[in-house]
Order: C-alpha cells, then structure tokens, then sequence
C-alpha cells in the first residue's frame, strides 16, 4: 500500500506493517468468487508471483508507483463509462470498486453481518461508509414494493356465497 513518504514511519514510500489494529501474524478470510479464483490463478501461471508474494509488480519486480494505477485508472474510466457517469466521477478511484462492491452485497440481500465479516468492518463502519445506493439497487426495491402493494389491492378469493 502507498501511503506517501510523509505519512510512513521511516520516509519511504510503502511500509510493511500488519493490517490495521489486528496481531503481526493475523490473517483473514477473504471469499471470492470462483470467477475471480481462476483469473487469479491465470495471471499467476502467467506472471508468477513477487519474492514477498505479491501479485502485482512491475517491470523491475518491485511496487507499482501509484501514479501508474492512476494512468491505468484514468483510461480504463475513460474507456467504459459513458459521459453521464464520467462527470458524476463513478470509480474516480480503484478504491471506489470496493465501496461499489460491499454496497451490491448490501443490494443483493446478503446479510449485513457477513458483509461486514467479509469487508473486515464493522457492521457501523459499514452501514456509514459503505451502504450507498445504486441505481438499479432503488430500481428493484421501488418493484418490490409496488408488487407487494398491488398484493394488498387483489381479491383474496374467499369470496362468501350469496
């Protein structure tokens, strides 16, 4: 992770430190779908992996500069959104992939507990940070709620004799 020369204990750009507040040794459970598995395992047949594991190196086999992700970024954006959703700055950065992410688990009924225990929040963090809407995520919950309604105005068919 880059966090900035200013902002690193020792002057350099990237720190090797555990994840935040967790033990040095800590690791978690990330699901994934099997999808993403074999695209994983493709770049790493392809490419291999970096000596300290990483899966993303560049050329010379070190970090990537964050400038590189920001060019890639830009044109990858610039590439499949339309003009709507360029100046409304969807994604405007990689990061916003996982707000996007965890608010679409939300969308889709997943549980609020297991989505947290899969972003590694809180369900607080979570819901304050994370729970945006999509647009079609308000498209489906306005049909859910207009064919619940229309439910409430149908004949119940227990129609008595007369």
């Amino acid at each position: 992770m880059t966090a900035g020369k200013e902002w690193t204990d020792n002057g350099a750009v990237h720190e090797i430190h555990s994840l935040k507040r967790r033990a040095a040794k800590a690791t978690r459970a990330v699901p994934i779908p099997p999808v993403l598995v074999s695209m994983l395992r493709d770049h790493m047949r392809q490419f291999g992996v970096a000596p300290d594991g990483r899966l993303f190196r560049n050329a010379a086999g070190k970090y990537i500069d964050a400038s590189a992700y920001g060019i890639t970024w830009g044109r990858a954006r610039e590439a499949v959104l339309t003009l709507d959703e360029h100046a409304l700055e969807l994604a405007k950065r990689p990061h916003d992939l996982r707000h996007a992410g965890i608010s679409f688990w939300l969308a889709s009924g997943v549980d609020p507990a297991e989505c947290a225990r899969r972003a590694g929040q809180s369900i607080q963090v979570l819901f304050r940070y994370y729970a945006k809407f999509l647009t079609e995520a308000r498209d489906h919950a306005n049909r859910l709620i207009e064919t619940s309604m229309r439910r409430w105005e149908e004949p119940t068919g227990d129609s008595e004799g007369g």
